[in-house]
């Protein structure tokens, strides 16, 4: 597969190159684009006000520019919170997705967003201040009713980015669960 992963909040930190190397070693393609342009922060807050002061036309249109050059491969678009949500705007406009992993993070889903049966798997903690239950029930309506095959794998007890060694929410055996499961979604498709 062609992947195009995401960053989270934090920027391009080295868990989001690991993760690349970890899908390259099972065979596929990855990029990793930095839609920080270099900065990274040590907090959710910092990354927040840098992403504000970004705003997020500017955020999506750095994405969208990362994976146009690819797009006609037929992507699978991927990303971890922050970057979970870029990656499901993109996979639902883009109609050459092959399909859409999301790590810790979704995002709105737009009235008229329309998919033939577009794969999502979303790996997220339970709890999760960030994604909410009600969110979430609300979240799988939406995508299915938009046509995409959604499955939804809980992590209980883990913190929001806990597939992160860098962390403090990183828990080691919901990462390795989470990576398990997503190689073979991956190498389902």
């Amino acid at each position: 597969m062609n992947i195009m992963l995401f960053h989270s909040t934090y920027g391009l930190r080295p868990a989001v190159r690991d993760a690349a190397d970890r899908l390259r070693a099972a065979g596929h393609e990855v990029w990793t684009p930095d839609l920080f342009e270099g900065r990274t922060f040590d907090t959710v807050e910092e990354g927040r006000e840098f992403n504000e002061s970004i705003g997020k036309d500017e955020l999506l249109k750095r994405a969208v520019l990362a994976a146009a050059p690819y797009s006609e491969r037929g992507l699978v678009y991927a990303g971890f919170s922050l970057g979970a949500a870029v990656a499901q705007t993109l996979a639902l406009g883009d109609a050459r997705a092959r399909g859409l992993l999301l790590l810790h993070g979704t995002s709105d889903i737009a009235v008229n967003a329309s998919v033939d049966g577009l794969p999502v798997q979303l790996h997220v903690a339970e709890p999760d201040a960030f994604e909410p239950d009600d969110w979430l029930s609300a979240w799988y309506l939406h995508m299915g009713r938009a046509g995409a095959d959604v499955e939804i794998h809980r992590y209980v007890g883990a913190g929001h980015l806990y597939t992160d060694p860098g962390l403090p929410d990183y828990d080691e055996e919901a990462a390795e669960a989470t990576w398990r499961v997503a190689l073979g979604f991956l190498d389902s498709l």
